[in-house]
Order: structure tokens, then C-alpha cells, then sequence
């Protein structure tokens, strides 16, 4: 795909999608670029052909399909959807549409959760040309190269021998981090027998105390209590000044003294800088950042409970089928 077809498809997924947004390493990488006007002497492009008017709905296309509904989406949002199941194959290899295989392989359950994503796009607004693409994109990234995350298993939750592990690159700081972070260790511990949970510090450079924050988390990781320091720094994100993350400490049972004999000492600055190191091996450019087995996660497709379901699940076929989706 094209760079620049690309960058329109992720920013109309951006404005159109209702997920939560991401802190970056550069303030300005958020700004949308600014449109140039056209010189005067540049002539106004010609007016596309007419097109003939869609249908109101989605019709027969969306109905008849064993365990879904879409009658609840608006007239628009069928339409969308209904050209997505029309137009773009089933992933799980059949020769036929997503349409023909909801309807004729309803063991498929890799269909179904295409479907419930297109349908969740085409809710927000999105087109079906551009649910088509993200949806390439999406499970494209399925057979892209894997990163490998080395994660001190103290910083883990759930069964270390869980199928899926996830992996979460987050700043103390960091609102969205903030408001992501009930969102994920609910999904972590109703999922904690096939998800294992791990969270790495990754401070952004212009959080100022976001440094000695994630090296107080390595610091009471240390003393048995990662996550609980984790929890009371999101907590008090507002307010990380270093007697503020002593105090935090001492709330936790800890040694306050200690830790900041720790924090003036640098005990852990190196260690910090490994994970930091980490994340900008695996191309980490915002908090929070989420890998499933390696594979990144766009949080623009959404960060609630069903949409890290719907990775997990689709992540279990993948490793189940050897790195291949199941045959329906």
C-alpha cells in the first residue's frame, strides 16, 4: 500500500473510531499536518462520475446469518457493512466472501469475529472501503516478524504458561496509560488461564518524573510488590514527585528511606534503560503500546474488553493452527 494512502486510512480510523488515543514521544506527532491551499493557477480537479445510489440497508445480505444480528445498526453502518461482506474474502482461507462464509461455514468462528470488527467500524462511521483495508492490515500483522519481549516475570500476571502472553509499554504519566490501565488488568485476570499479563516501564521524555517513578516500580518489584506500587503510581500520576513516590512507598508497607536511597543512587537507572531499550527495538513510538506474542496491537481498533478479546481469541486460533488460521 502506498505511504500516503496508508497515512489517510489511519487517520480516518482515528477520527472515526471512538478508542482511546495514546501519549507520544513527540508532542507534535499528534497534531494533524495542516491542509495546504491549492496555488490560483492550479485548476480545481474534475468532479468524480455519478455513482448509483446504495441500497437503504444491507438487505439479504446481513440477514440470515446464524447467531448475529446487525438490524440494530443504523441504515448507513449496514450498508458499509454489507459491502465488507460482499467484497472481502474470509481470512480463514475458503474461497468464498465473509458474506458466504457466515452464511455456509457457520462453524467458522474466525468469521464471526471479522464480522463483529467490521460491524464495530461501521458503527463508528468508518467506510467500507477503509474497514476493507484496516482489516488487511489488521490481519496481515499475524504474519509479520514477531518482536521479542523479554519480561522479568515479576512484572507478569496469570499463568506463566498461558498460550498468549501480552505485553504492555506504559509511562507513569501518562493519562491514557492511566485510564487503560483498569481496562487491562480486569481483562488480564478474567483471562488469567490463557493470557499472561506483563507491564514495562517505558517513561517518555516529556514526563518529567516519569524516570524515577518506573525505577520505583523495578525498586518494589523488587520487594514483592510491583503491582501495587504499579497501581498507586497511576494513582498519584499527578502528583510523582520523588517525596510523593517515598510517601507512596511507605503507604505500601515499604521502606520509604530506602527507596530513595535507591532513586538517588541510580540503583536502577540501567535496568530502565534496558526496557526503554526494549520498547525502541520493537518500534514502541507512544504509551501505552500492547503486544500480543509479539505481535503489535493497534489500540485505534480499540481498547475495551471486546476488542482485546476478539485479538485474544484470534491470536489462540493462530498458535493453535501453527501460525495459520483454521480451516473451516
Amino acid at each position: 500500500m502506498l505511504p500516503d494512502r496508508r497515512n489517510r486510512v489511519l487517520l480516518a480510523l482515528t477520527l472515526a473510531l471512538t478508542a482511546l488515543s495514546a501519549c507520544t514521544k513527540n508532542s507534535e506527532a499528534a497534531q494533524p499536518a495542516q491542509p495546504t491551499a491549492p496555488k490560483p493557477s492550479t485548476p480545481a480537479p474534475a468532479a468524480p462520475p455519478p455513482q448509483a445510489a446504495a441500497p437503504a440497508s444491507g438487505g439479504s445480505v446481513l440477514s440470515g446469518i446464524p447467531g448475529m444480528d446487525f438490524s440494530a445498526l443504523p441504515p448507513s453502518a449496514q450498508r458499509e457493512l454489507s459491502t465488507v461482506f460482499t467484497d472481502e474474502f474470509c481470512y480463514c482461507g475458503c474461497p468464498h466472501t465473509l458474506g458466504q462464509c457466515l452464511k455456509g461455514h457457520t462453524t467458522c468462528q474466525h468469521a464471526k469475529r471479522m464480522a463483529r470488527l467490521a460491524a464495530r467500524q461501521a458503527a463508528s462511521g468508518v467506510p467500507a472501503t477503509e474497514i476493507i483495508v484496516a482489516l488487511s492490515e489488521y490481519y496481515s500483522g499475524f504474519r509479520a516478524t514477531r518482536q521479542k519481549l523479554e519480561v522479568d516475570p515479576r512484572m507478569c500476571m496469570g499463568d506463566p504458561k498461558a498460550p498468549v502472553t501480552l505485553v504492555e509499554f506504559s509511562d507513569f504519566e501518562c493519562p491514557f496509560c492511566g485510564t487503560a490501565r483498569p481496562i487491562l488488568e480486569a481483562f488480564a485476570k478474567k483471562n488469567a488461564s490463557r493470557l499472561r499479563f506483563c507491564n514495562v516501564p517505558y517513561p517518555l521524555p516529556m514526563h518529567a518524573n516519569a524516570v524515577p517513578a518506573g525505577q520505583a516500580a523495578l525498586w518494589a518489584r523488587d520487594q514483592g510488590k510491583y503491582w501495587e506500587m504499579h497501581d498507586a503510581l497511576f494513582e498519584n500520576a499527578r502528583n510523582l514527585s520523588t517525596a510523593n513516590i517515598v510517601a507512596i512507598a511507605n503507604k505500601l508497607g515499604l521502606k520509604g528511606a530506602d527507596l530513595q536511597k535507591a532513586l538517588q543512587a541510580g540503583t536502577y537507572a540501567q535496568e530502565l534503560e534496558k526496557y526503554k531499550a526494549l520498547g525502541n527495538a520493537a518500534n514502541v513510538r507512544g504509551t501505552p503500546s500492547l503486544f500480543f506474542n509479539g505481535r503489535a496491537y493497534d489500540i485505534q481498533i480499540g481498547l475495551n474488553e471486546d476488542s482485546l478479546t476478539h485479538s485474544l481469541e484470534d491470536e489462540l486460533e493462530w498458535r493453535a493452527n501453527n501460525n495459520a488460521w483454521a480451516a473451516d
